[in-house]
């Protein structure tokens, strides 16, 4: 009779552990897709949200930012599912830092998985080819999403590479000098072909021999300089390694330049005037040729001591790569690119076909 009672009193501990355990798992099943749902609705956010996430920011510190700007609800419960979530998926190790613009109804997943995938917002700055670093720092100064700073000492000109940069709120017009200063580095180097990486950190990068140069071409600045001409005389592609080849065989011949771009520079000393007349206010006058400067490429013969603006890339391919020909003068054709000759009566005829171009259109 007792082992009879002890079975039926078994039978019925074991009955309920089984009820009990099938209840945890309905439950936790129904907690799990409560979740799951909560994760993938459209959350509470009514209007486009920038948001900033720090570098280092754990996902319960992101969940906190995400919940005071309602982009997830304000409820414990929400962070603590945003956080199981991230953590379920395991991508909270992999959320990106920067400054992100979340759009009105994002659900929980969206927001995870735009930071997971860094599409920060889109803030950009472009700096065109061809300006000096004193116009690049004051585009820079004047962009009204850069905050201010104090004034620096300008490096050696040529030290920033023309490009398109992103920066995100907080970012200073220096952090962006910073980045130029590192792209013309790394664009200089790749370009020369430095065997030795260590060569980058290196304070001399400018006075380094490169290894691509063509004569008589030696260092990176010679490079930087003569690109920044290129980049000055012409504004069409196609031309810049021919431009270059003219100007490298005038310096293996000894002859002088004469590039009208480096006496603006001697006269303004890198900062042009930008009313719509010309880095001058006027046009370049005969006159202006006689001004003594060593960037004055009429009166000393050779390269002057340095860049005259930024180069981009492609004067600076072209300047390593030039076009190989017996041309020594060119002049505007007067439809935008330029006419190029190997002798000086050539050369003259050009020039006079120009001049009377130049008469007709009132220039």
């Amino acid at each position: 009779m007792a082992d009879l009672f002890a079975r039926k009193a078994g039978k019925c501990v074991l009955g309920l552990f089984v009820y009990g355990l099938t209840s945890g798992i309905v439950i936790a099943a129904a907690v799990f897709w409560l979740a799951a749902y909560e994760f993938q609705k459209p959350g509470p956010l009514k209007e486009p949200t920038i948001i900033v996430i720090p570098s280092g920011s754990s996902i319960g510190g992101i969940a906190d930012q995400l919940s005071y700007h309602s982009v997830i609800g304000g409820q414990s419960t929400d962070k603590a599912i945003f956080k199981i979530m991230g953590r379920l998926t395991g991508r909270h190790t992999s959320l990106k830092a920067g400054e992100y613009e979340f759009q009105p109804g994002i659900s929980m997943k969206q927001a995870l998985f735009q930071m997971e995938e860094g599409k920060t917002l889109g803030r950009r700055v472009t700096v065109r080819e061809g300006l000096t670093n004193w116009e690049t720092k004051i585009l820079l100064k004047t962009n009204p999403d850069l905050k201010s700073e104090t004034e620096i000492l300008l490096p050696l000109e040529g030290a920033y590479l023309p490009e398109t940069y992103s920066y995100q709120k907080g970012d200073t017009y220096l952090d962006i000098l910073s980045q130029m200063q590192k792209a013309m580095r790394e664009t200089i180097f790749k370009a020369c072909g430095f065997p030795d990486e260590n060569l980058f950190n290196s304070s001399e990068w400018i006075k380094l021999e490169c290894p691509n140069a063509s004569a008589p071409l030696k260092t990176t600045r010679d490079v930087l300089t003569l690109a920044s001409i290129v980049e000055k005389e012409t504004g069409v592609a196609s031309e810049r390694a021919r431009i270059a080849g003219v100007f490298l065989n005038r310096l293996k011949r000894g002859i002088p330049l004469q590039t009208d771009p480096s006496v603006i520079y001697a006269l303004t000393k890198g900062q042009p005037k930008n009313d719509g007349k010309g880095p001058l206010g006027r046009r370049l006058l005969r006159k202006d040729l006689d001004v003594d400067s060593p960037y004055n490429t009429y009166k000393y013969a050779g390269l002057p001591p340095g860049p005259i603006c930024n180069p981009g890339k492609d004067s600076i391919e072209a300047v390593l790569h030039p076009e190989e020909h017996e041309y020594i003068y060119f002049v505007a054709d007067g439809s935008g690119g330029h006419v190029f000759a190997k002798t000086l009566a050539e050369h003259n005829a050009n020039v006079a076909k120009w001049r009377k171009i130049r008469r007709e259109k009132g220039l």
